[in-house]
């Protein structure tokens, strides 16, 4: 434990000197800041405006940042010639992955509690009520940053960082529109494409089960054991996809 430990905090600091993490976000505290001028123009409810562009914000920029930085974990590893230093020393690949997977989840997590500071002391300002939704958004978010950081760790040991990125970027879309597409396969007339379709239906993640952004704007009451359900589902899927991550960076040859 203390060698993924080490090797997270060594992630954690290296993701620090990227400029783009700062400069991510510092654009989140600016954006998530400046909903007053969304408010001058709008004819929406306050509660209802404050709300969904915070969390629209916060979440766009989030897993834009966990697709960026997990695509490039390894394989710029790969690419610089480095993981020879790494797989040369007593430290099993298993360790290294989990390692590079928490230290990723450490610099997401820490741009999290910031963003979402920022977003709960907005509410406060314009006087928005605190709602279990909101709440209930901004740790659903965190399930699915968890499985799109595995996502793109397990790119990251197959391909480059850009085939990653946009491996990761149609799993998300592929996620977040899960049930709609069902529900077209099922009225599909074909048989072939019931099959397909219900077989990449329960094969992706379907990240639209943690998407609370919508029942916090409208203040929807939250179904406690359903949230969980959904999230342990998500978690089981991270865990199975961090399993076969290891699985293949056991058996990469580099020479």
């Amino acid at each position: 434990m203390r060698v993924i430990f080490a090797l997270a905090l060594a992630g954690f600091r290296e993701a620090l000197r990227n400029r783009v993490t700062v400069v991510v976000g510092v654009f989140a505290g600016i954006m998530l800041l400046s909903t007053t001028l969304i408010l001058n123009v709008t004819v929406f409810s306050l509660d209802r405006v404050v709300t969904d562009f915070g969390l629209s914000i916060m979440s766009l920029l989030l897993t834009g940042l966990a697709i960026f930085l997990s695509s490039g974990l390894i394989s710029k590893e790969i690419e610089r010639r480095t993981i020879f230093l790494i797989v040369s020393r007593p430290l099993s690949r298993t360790q290294f992955v989990l390692g590079r997977f928490l230290g990723n989840l450490m610099t997401l997590g820490v741009l999290q509690l910031f963003m979402g500071a920022l977003f709960f002391v907005q509410l406060l300002i314009f006087g928005v009520p605190k709602t279990s939704a909101q709440l209930a958004a901004v740790l659903g978010l965190s399930v699915e940053l968890i499985v799109l950081t595995a996502a793109g760790l397990l790119c990251s040991v197959l391909s480059s960082q850009l085939i990653s990125a946009m491996t990761c970027v149609g799993l998300y879309l592929m996620g977040h529109l899960a049930e709609d597409l069902y529900i077209l396969v099922v009225k599909s007339p074909s048989a072939l494409v019931h099959v397909v379709g219900k077989a990449a239906y329960y094969l992706l993640p379907n990240l639209s089960r943690v998407n609370y952004r919508n029942a916090a704007a409208y203040e929807v009451p939250i179904v406690w054991p359903e949230f969980f359900t959904s999230c342990s589902y998500l978690l089981a899927y991270a865990v199975v996809l961090l399993m076969v991550t290891t699985f293949a960076f056991d058996r990469r040859d580099f020479k």
